[in-house]
């Protein structure tokens, strides 16, 4: 017996746009990873790039539980001695909000090569307007 492998024809990928006012940002993310990786279709396989692009709007918007907003910190290092810094979740969507929803998402792709190139078809917008209308962005509703 042979094992299928499906041809994935770039020219059919689809584009979804989500409003992330109002939704927990870990059940949108989960979404937006499953779309990504083409996990909502039926020739989805593990190791191809099979998913369609994603655009998320009103990042500033995107909620978070419990005591998040105020005792979530996220570090970064510069590389130097005493180069730690951190940010809570209120310092970092005030500044760069798409940065909440990237990280997240992130977070849930494999951690492999596949994961860059799956990264670079999700689009994370401040306020309700993007430059993708042209691709015909269908309206998809997040989990809340």
């Amino acid at each position: 017996m042979k094992t299928y492998l499906p041809k994935v024809n770039l020219d059919q990928r689809k584009w979804h746009v989500v409003d992330a006012n109002g939704a927990v940002l870990g059940r949108l993310a989960v979404q937006v990873a499953d779309i990504l990786r083409g996990k909502n279709k039926p020739v989805f396989t593990p190791h191809l790039d099979a998913g369609d692009f994603v655009v998320v709007v009103n990042a500033e918007k995107i909620a978070v539980t419990g005591k998040k907003e105020t005792e979530k910190f996220f570090m970064s290092y510069s590389g130097w001695r005493g180069g730690e810094k951190y940010k809570s979740v209120a310092d970092i969507r005030a500044k760069h909000p798409e940065q909440l929803i990237t990280h997240a998402v992130k977070g849930m792709l494999p951690k492999n090569r596949l994961a860059d190139v799956l990264l670079t078809k999700l689009k994370v917008y401040k306020g309700d307007r993007h430059p993708h209308a042209a691709q015909m962005p269908a309206q998809l509703t997040p989990v809340k």
